[in-house]
């Protein structure tokens, strides 16, 4: 499921694109966070059937192979143990994956089969597959470390099958390290005697809610926001702080400000994470140090109150 961090990183984006383009259509712009949070879900169930085709694949290339003139001793009775791999059977098997991939036309791997055949073909020549294949021990235990390290060096880090993707669905561009962590979770948390079943998208209808509501804040706020920036950053211009790391800093202080329930150290230590990843070298400290000074002068002068366990 999607964590809040990567919500804040879809709002972030919307935030920059609103404010950079001077476009003031709220309505389409939430639309599209909606809109891109849920295409993530496609992108997680695709790279869960790919390792389905991959498999299927497996299967066509061994059929073929019996029916060779000249077939080999191995021809005749190749090694089962990846076209038996339980829980890739688990995959294949699971009706909400196949109902998800029906419902919303995920044809990709039948549109697009050489991208199984690039995972196949890098499979097949790798040490990896050779190790397993040459496992005596059968077992659920073997076959799900085998998938999760399948996935983790040959699926994930695949530069050709990245930019298949990001030609896909641009919004898939930020989303792909992400979701390769969310399915290498998935893969390890699946119990031999359960089906395989797709989770919700958010956790829980706060998280779902708080796509649009940290949207709306910060966009109908943003201008009081930076006007408090500046009061409390007096020897920083506006002009001189980078756009990204502005909007983090009015994020934060949405936050501080209009979700009670949310700690303030969390808030400072999640901007300080994407800032890292998505702003300058350095932006992260300066994110740092003006979000700790605004929670501080927030809380002096009584402008927000949080509620709960350790939330300031």
């Amino acid at each position: 499921m999607i964590n809040r961090r990567h919500i804040r990183v879809k709002v972030m984006q919307s935030v920059y694109a609103m404010i950079k383009s001077n476009d003031d259509n709220i309505v389409k712009e939430e639309k599209f966070i909606k809109y891109s949070i849920k295409k993530m879900f496609d992108l997680y169930v695709l790279l869960l059937q790919l390792l389905v085709e991959v498999q299927k694949l497996a299967v066509q290339k061994q059929e073929i192979s019996k029916k060779k003139y000249l077939a080999t001793k191995e021809d005749l009775s190749p090694n089962r143990k990846f076209v038996d791999n339980k829980l890739i059977k688990k995959l294949a098997e699971s009706a909400s994956i196949s109902l998800h991939i029906e419902g919303q036309n995920l044809n990709n791997w039948s549109k697009d089969d050489e991208y199984v055949k690039i995972i196949w073909d890098k499979l097949q020549n790798s040490d990896l597959f050779s190790t397993y294949l040459n496992t005596t021990e059968d077992s659920y235990k073997i076959d799900k470390g085998f998938l999760i390290d399948f996935f983790r060096e040959i699926v994930a880090p695949n530069t050709k099958l990245a930019e298949y993707f990001e030609d896909e669905n641009i919004t898939w561009v930020d989303d792909i390290p992400f979701v390769n962590t969310w399915v290498a979770r998935s893969l390890n948390k699946q119990k031999e005697k359960s089906t395989f079943t797709l989770g919700s998208l958010y956790k829980n209808q706060d998280d779902q809610d708080f796509v649009s509501k940290l949207f709306k804040k910060v966009i109908l706020n943003h201008h009081t926001f930076e006007n408090d920036i500046k009061i409390h950053t007096p020897n920083w211009e506006s002009d001189r702080i980078a756009d990204m790391d502005m909007i983090l800093i009015k994020m934060g202080a949405c936050e501080f400000l209009h979700f009670p329930f949310i700690p303030t150290k969390v808030t400072i230590n999640e901007y300080i994470e994407i800032a890292k990843d998505y702003s300058s070298e350095k932006s992260s400290y300066f994110v740092n140090g003006v979000l700790d000074k605004l929670s501080r002068e927030f809380a002096k002068d009584k402008k927000f109150v949080k509620v709960g366990r350790g939330l300031l």
